[in-house]
């Protein structure tokens, strides 16, 4: 890999009016500042409802570029690269080719309905160490069935996460997905801003029982600079492997996946949709749900996340597909170039993000946006 030059800049939100601030502490007095840190198992409380949403001051856009046969571009410079906001090119305030430190969330469906592949999950827990979070990089453990549960916080001993990935229970039948992210991204937004910020999550593309809605999630994601990478497990496979007296007949079409098999270790991209079977838009789904946080997205939660905030979805339909679905994400996670820039707009709504680099023939794929509330 070349040598790049790099420019580090502290990131700061922007400033918040006394009053809000004057709130902000008296939300938190009762609460402990950092990471939560409860026993193993025990339920993580859910963020406030009134929490304060601050504006975005640094907006940071994982960018991955994709050569002609699939494989990643990784020699490009800071001056052939062009970031838009709204059509309106930025200055790059900072440019990285996976060299910041790594803070991720790893967020595991432990439900019943998962129970029969939980094994190959678990069995994959240094994959996760070796290839996302690797030797300078930290991680948080989370699972989730009708309750998330905070199973480790942040640590850079991989040996330590790699045991709690092992030692995965199975719980009831519930899947709080959307509480479980809205959690990751509560807890990531404490981290050093200097680091970059991703959650993976592994499980099936269905919420059941949450609070928090995706629109949110997504919302609070991109302007808290965090991306989501999923893999979505498949409950007929599950099912299939389940006792016959537990499993019952196998649904046609797990609730909220794609009706035709998925293409097992490959990205998902805004371009790979006709693979799925599927003219589905997620890009525009991904945007509509940010714009309108309280509407219910009721198909492909997983892919929607990915897509919304610059990750990638990978389906694992077979128990030998997870370790591949999580390489492959450690694979995009550490040969993305992350470019900052400080918007010269700051209107409320949608801002949409395009990169464009001067090379031909190359794909390029970022986050597609955030939202500005109005002050």
């Amino acid at each position: 890999m070349p040598m790049m030059t790099k420019h580090r800049h502290a990131i700061w939100p922007a400033a918040i009016a006394a009053g809000m601030a004057l709130a902000a502490l008296a939300v938190r007095a009762g609460q402990a500042q950092g990471p939560i840190t409860p026993t193993p198992g025990t339920q993580v409380q859910q963020p406030p409802s009134g929490a304060i949403r601050v504006r975005v001051a640094l907006v940071s856009a994982p960018v991955a570029v994709i050569g002609p046969k699939g494989e990643p571009i990784l020699d490009l410079q800071q001056k052939q690269f062009h970031i838009f906001d709204d059509g309106v090119e930025q200055t790059i305030g900072s440019f990285e080719l996976g060299g910041e430190e790594l803070s991720a969330v790893l967020v595991f469906e432990t439900s019943s309905r998962v129970a029969p592949v939980l094994p190959a999950v678990q069995k994959a827990a240094i994959i996760f160490t070796q290839t996302i979070v690797g030797s300078s990089g930290e991680a948080a453990v989370l699972g989730y069935d009708n309750n998330v549960n905070h199973l480790l916080p942040f640590s850079t001993d991989n040996d330590k996460i790699e045991k709690t990935i092992a030692e995965l229970k199975t719980g009831d039948s519930g899947a709080r997905l959307y509480d479980a992210l809205a959690s990751a991204v509560s807890m990531l937004r404490e981290r050093p801003s200097q680091k970059r910020r991703a959650i993976v999550v592994v499980g099936e593309a269905s919420d059941t029982g949450s609070g928090e809605k995706l629109g949110r999630v997504l919302r609070d994601a991109q302007l808290s600079n965090v991306a989501i990478y999923s893999v979505g497990l498949s409950t007929v496979s599950a099912g299939l492997r389940a006792p016959a007296a537990q499993a019952g007949p196998a649904p046609a079409t797990p609730p909220g996946t794609f009706g035709g098999p998925s293409f097992p270790g490959q990205v998902q991209t805004p371009t790979s949709q006709a693979q799925y079977g599927s003219n589905v838009d997620l890009l525009g789904v991904a945007e509509w749900a940010v714009r309108n946080v309280t509407a219910v997205v009721k198909d492909r939660p997983l892919e929607v996340a990915a897509v919304g905030t610059g990750g990638t979805f990978q389906s694992a339909v077979r128990d030998s597909k997870i370790e591949t679905a999580i390489d492959a994400i450690g694979g995009d996670i550490n040969s993305q170039y992350v470019l900052s820039y400080r918007p010269t707009g700051d209107k409320p709504g949608y801002h949409h993000i395009s990169v464009t680099v001067d090379r031909g023939g190359v794909k390029v794929r970022t986050r597609p946006g955030y939202f500005l509330e109005a002050k």
